[in-house]
Order: structure tokens, then C-alpha cells, then sequence
């Protein structure tokens, strides 16, 4: 593994880090299944501190992803949400780029009050390159945070599972970047990942139609569920959905 200006590897920087602030009843430990978190897992495991692992059930992570954490992570804690994303969207509606409410329903459940270790990296995005190593949850729910990789590249992450000969999801070495939800808006594969799983697609699409035929609350300036559906599925404005049907109609008439 790469060396640090101290002649540290960065392995054993992040294993120290971990070790340090440890608190009495040890860590929870947020598990996603990604490349990420086995590099996590693995490094707190090697650091001998008291964490209990868990992952978010979210009912719309790939099958594969879901498959490989069951048969390589028994002793992962699997916690599932009070309500499906499927009845949330009944009152929410249909999460978006604007609308993340998904995120904070399904994947950042748990750890109130305790010391959350994560697998984030600053690389990751620009939002997350500002973040320091420890932190205080900004919802002010009694939760910190470590993120003992955060430093780390990429190459970093692949160098130590080849390094240390850590299992991981075959979704990777199909092209997948990130592993997450599939449909997520925030996904430039978003519509590749929903064809590649036509069932979770489905799902989806009765969601959006139950949220439209509601007349929920963002949806009267859409003339059908169709166009609702495509609109959220394209990420295009009503104006773009509406001048695309338009456009089709006028090639039958």
C-alpha cells in the first residue's frame, strides 16, 4: 500500500484512525455492500475495535448487490425501514435531484446517538471533498461521524482488495462505477440501470401512476401519468415532455 509522509502505509494511518476515537460502546458501523465498504469493513475488523456492521434495507438495491452481502457478510445487521420507499412515495412522491428524500428515509437510517463509522471519500464529490474526518451529524441527531478513508483514492480502494484479496460485488466488473439504488435520480446511468432490471422498473412506474391518479401535489400541470412518468424518467422539463409528445403525435396525424 501507498506510504504517507510519516512512512506509514495508508492502511495502517486509517486503522489508527479508527483505533483513536473508538468510543466505550463501539462503533456502528454504516455497510452499503460497495467497494467502499469492505475496504471499511476489512480495516476495522483488522483494528480490533467493538462495531456492530449494519446495512439499510432499501428494497431497490440490484439483486446481485443484495445476493453478495447475504453470502459474504452474514454478520452484517440487516435493518429494515418502518415504511417501503413504494408507500413513501404515496405521500412524498417521486424523489428527484432537487428531492432527495430518499436518501435520508432509506440509506441514512440508524446510528442515533452513536458514533457512525462510513466509507465515504472526499474524491467522491465536491460536496463531500469539504467534509473533515470527524463530524457531528448537521440534522442534529445525537450521531458523529468518522470517516477514516477519506483521504483515500479510488486506486486506493482497488489496490487494497486486490492487496488483501477482498470479495466483492460482481456489479464491478460488469462496469458499474457505484453500486446504489437502482432508479436513483441522481445516477447518470439511471435509465440503464432500470432496463437492466425491468421488475424494480415496474415497481417504479406503478408507484408513479398511483402518485398522479392521487392528483397529488406536483402533478396538475402534467395531461397524463405517462407524461409524469416520463418526465421523471428523463430528468426534462414539462415543457421538454410535452413538446417530445407533441412532436410524436404529430407524425401520426
Amino acid at each position: 500500500m501507498q506510504l504517507n509522509f510519516d512512512g506509514k502505509t495508508i492502511d495502517q494511518v486509517a486503522i489508527e484512525r479508527i483505533q483513536t476515537f473508538v468510543p466505550p460502546e463501539g462503533y456502528w458501523l454504516a455497510f452499503s455492500g460497495g467497494k467502499d465498504s469492505v475496504v471499511l469493513l476489512d480495516l476495522t475488523k483488522r483494528s480490533g475495535v467493538k462495531f456492530e456492521p449494519h446495512y439499510n434495507v432499501t428494497g431497490i438495491d440490484p439483486p446481485e448487490l443484495v445476493k453478495f452481502i447475504r453470502a459474504y457478510h452474514p454478520e452484517v445487521i440487516r435493518d429494515m425501514p418502518e415504511k417501503s420507499i413504494w408507500k413513501c412515495i404515496e405521500h412524498k412522491g417521486l424523489p428527484t435531484r432537487v428531492s432527495r428524500w430518499c436518501c435520508e428515509v432509506l440509506k441514512e437510517r440508524g446510528g442515533q446517538g452513536r458514533f457512525v463509522l462510513t466509507g465515504i471519500r472526499a474524491e467522491e464529490s465536491s460536496k463531500r471533498r469539504n467534509r473533515p474526518m470527524v463530524q457531528n451529524c448537521v440534522k442534529g441527531k445525537g450521531k458523529r461521524f468518522l470517516h477514516p478513508i477519506i483521504d483515500w483514492k479510488v486506486t486506493d480502494i482497488w489496490q487494497y482488495i486486490r492487496e488483501f484479496s477482498i470479495p466483492y460485488c460482481e456489479l464491478y466488473d460488469r462496469g458499474y462505477k457505484r453500486l446504489g439504488c437502482v432508479g436513483c435520480p441522481m445516477s447518470t446511468r439511471q435509465k440503464q440501470e432500470l432496463e437492466a432490471y425491468p421488475k424494480i422498473k415496474d415497481a417504479w412506474h406503478r408507484a408513479s401512476d398511483r402518485y398522479f391518479e392521487a392528483q397529488s401535489k406536483g402533478v396538475k400541470q402534467f395531461n397524463s401519468a405517462d407524461q409524469f412518468w416520463n418526465w421523471w424518467l428523463g430528468n426534462q422539463s414539462v415543457a421538454q415532455v410535452k413538446e417530445q409528445e407533441e412532436a410524436i403525435d404529430s407524425m401520426f396525424t
